[in-house]
């Protein structure tokens, strides 16, 4: 137990994790009061680590649920151990033979088996998943249920009794009570909304990007080798590269493989890492078209002109005066006429019309 939220602090500060002060109120108020803490933020900011320090300066074991489309509960709960039960009622064969001796009928004999205990559905032959090693630990241990926005809503509904209720339902033996409490940490990167009654059970705290000086701070603790003046020129670059339009934006430990690179290649001082840049964006981005877009951007060219449906011709570009939207879907000769038909069409038709009559 950490006594206070600058003890606290203190101690994820002894693992490199450099935590805002209100955070640390919150995290702190999670362990003393054994709630579910859940982090919700864009991916990179360091919600997963956190947990992983937290196990670290406690002093407890990290068990961790990654939580994915599909996961269901024989991944995150127990499943039970076949081959063992296998072998369990092959040792048990000759003592079968010995009980249905003289049965005379299936339906004896059926009765015999179910009125002896085979012990083929006890905790032995349990293979425990993250969940349940976490409620059957005799030490408390740090539960990290990673990315559980990842998951379907019916995956929420099973949480719900291990975080209210600290035990787990095996309908097979019953239910087990948590042997000791453990500190649980969910993980959101907001990739859906996730339901009230999850959201119920926990202490919530929105984590976002670090500012620039916090951020320089943490990449110089995991980074102690990189010049300073390098650490905060790779830490604003990162910063620009956040504020443009990207698939992904680049998180903490990219910045961190950024300024390492940066040390690699040579940099020593503030105001060189235009000679590198080039190499660095191939640690902070991830998609090609991010890699193009910043390019752009950070080379000074200019923003392109949004793009918009047309009602009937596909997509065009927004110009930067009125444009006539009949001109530029149809062409000009179409909207001189105002009807939809050219005068040439219109006279020709004129003429059809009087040789009829």
């Amino acid at each position: 137990m950490f006594d206070s939220p600058e003890t606290l602090t203190e101690a994820l500060a002894g693992e490199n994790y450099v935590i805002d002060p209100e955070f640390a109120v919150v995290v702190h108020l999670a362990t003393a009061l054994e709630r579910p803490l859940l982090l919700e933020g864009p991916a990179g900011v360091g919600k997963t680590e956190l947990a992983k320090v937290l196990a670290a300066a406690s002093g407890r074991r990290l068990v961790r649920l990654q939580c994915y489309e599909g996961l269901d509960d024989g991944r995150a709960l127990y499943e039970w151990d076949y081959g063992k039960q296998l072998m369990h009622v092959q040792m048990l064969r000759d003592r079968i033979g010995e009980l249905l001796s003289g049965a005379a009928t299936m339906a004896e004999a059926s009765a015999r088996l179910r009125a002896e205990d085979t012990g083929l559905y006890t905790e032995d032959f349990l293979s425990t998943r993250p969940l349940l090693d976490a409620v059957l630990s005799e030490e408390p241990v740090v539960l990290l249920i990673d990315e559980v926005d990842r998951t379907e809503e019916s995956m929420e509904a099973l949480l719900l009794e291990v975080l209210a209720e600290r035990q787990v339902t095996v309908p097979e033996i019953g239910t087990f009570t948590a042997r000791s409490t453990p500190w649980v940490v969910l993980t959101s990167n907001d990739t859906r909304e996730l339901s009230p009654a999850l959201k119920r059970r926990c202490l919530h705290y929105q984590v976002e990007f670090p500012t620039p000086e916090r951020e320089t701070e943490i990449v110089s603790r995991r980074a102690p080798e990189v010049a300073g003046d390098v650490v905060a020129d790779v830490v604003e670059l990162a910063r620009r590269l956040r504020e443009l339009p990207l698939r992904k934006s680049p998180s903490i430990s990219e910045v961190i493989d950024a300024a390492r690179a940066a040390a690699v290649l040579g940099l020593e001082s503030s105001g060189e890492i235009e000679k590198v840049r080039s190499a660095l964006l191939a640690a902070l981005l991830k998609y090609g078209t991010d890699r193009q877009l910043a390019v752009r951007r950070l080379d000074g060219a200019p923003e392109e002109p949004e793009v918009q449906p047309a009602e009937d011709s596909g997509w065009v570009r927004r110009s930067s005066r009125p444009a006539d939207t009949t001109s530029g879907a149809f062409g000009k000769g179409r909207a001189s006429s105002g009807g939809g038909v050219s005068t040439g069409s219109r006279a020709q038709a004129d003429r059809s019309r009087r040789g009829r009559r």
